[in-house]
């Protein structure tokens, strides 16, 4: 699968520490998928920390874009 990670979703990636930013490369390699509903229906979301996810959307069968990342108060 091929992942695209939108700019915003980049912005707030350079904000987060670097312990952070290894947990969200590690939790990328997982890519464990939460369908969401609501104001994200359509996106899904895994977790990257107990408090920090990110947010995509399937854009094809093998391409999947990162939108947002942030804190669980932030996103809902």
């Amino acid at each position: 699968m091929i992942i695209v990670f939108h700019k915003n979703f980049n912005k707030q990636l350079k904000k987060l520490s670097q312990k952070e930013k290894t947990k969200v490369a590690e939790r990328l390699k997982l890519f464990m998928v939460h369908p969401l509903v609501g104001r994200y229906q359509g996106y899904r979301s895994i977790d990257i920390a107990p408090d920090l996810r990110a947010l995509y959307i399937k854009t094809s069968d093998d391409t999947a874009t990162f939108v947002e990342l942030g804190s669980h108060s932030q996103l809902y």
